[in-house]
């Protein structure tokens, strides 16, 4: 397990990649040694009404130059404040949080799903394996594609079929005949429950990062458990704590 930071960081660089979609670099001095593609930082408010910091996926980790990257939506009054911060403002961040993605050396796809495409991208950049990059969105305000583009080939599909396949990530799969080894996926529920009943059809791992409403973001505070095949160890109990024990988990542990 990968030590934890809460520190100072300063941020690099900051802009609108879609409608409401940022990307914001950060220099750490501590977290961007420690990450793991699939990890999360939780990022705090500088508004002090608001206590519990914002949970975001790392998109990119820059271990030369200690900074990382986060690439996320306005959803609240949190995210707004971020959004209008600049360049060499400070930000309190704790990281990095939670467990990633085991990397296996066989064929992939690596499939996201709106904003759980960024995660993937780390994922991308660190497997030495062959790979397909499969992202869904809603339309064509798409993002972070082209940067997929380099690690490689890059399948899209759009609810209304402004870019890529009409349909859903399962429809460029079946619609290609594309095969895989080994699912790493990140994205809205329905389609992770798609993808690990696809997974067992075709008896092929299958990897998901879990999104829930966090609270602490460290295992204390139980608010954001999932329910598990299995009982735990300690507690008895079928339930797992997404901010510690996941977010990554096998899909078959997991009862979605």
């Amino acid at each position: 397990m990968t030590r934890k930071y809460k520190e100072e960081a300063v941020i690099i660089r900051q802009e609108e990649i879609a409608p409401d979609i940022y990307s914001m670099w950060l220099h750490t001095d501590y977290i961007a040694q420690e990450a793991l593609p699939g990890q999360f930082i939780g990022v705090y408010c500088r508004d002090g009404s608001r206590l519990l910091p914002r949970p975001i996926s790392l998109c990119e980790i820059d271990r030369e130059d200690q900074a990382v990257r986060i690439v996320y939506r306005v959803a609240g009054k949190g995210t707004d404040e971020f959004s209008y911060m600049r360049t060499g403002m400070p930000l309190y961040v704790i990281g990095p949080l939670g467990n990633g993605f085991p990397l296996q050396q066989k064929k992939a796809f690596l499939i996201g799903g709106g904003i759980g495409i960024p995660p993937m991208l780390q994922l991308a950049k660190e497997l030495s394996c062959e790979k397909e990059m499969i992202l869904g969105y809603p339309d064509k305000q798409v993002f972070l594609s082209d940067q997929f583009e380099l690690y490689g080939k890059v399948h899209i599909a759009t609810e209304n079929g402004s870019v890529g396949i009409k349909g859903n990530v399962l429809d460029v799969i079946r619609g290609k005949q594309l095969q895989a080894d080994v699912i790493y996926a990140c994205g809205p529920m329905p389609m992770l429950k798609a993808l690990k009943t696809y997974a067992a059809e075709h008896e092929t791992e299958c990897y998901i990062s879990l999104e829930e409403h966090m609270a602490c973001g460290v295992g204390a505070c139980l608010g954001c458990v999932c329910r598990t095949v299995h009982k735990d160890s300690h507690s008895r109990v079928r339930n797992k704590r997404i901010c510690t024990e996941g977010p990554v988990f096998d899909a078959r542990e997991v009862d979605i």
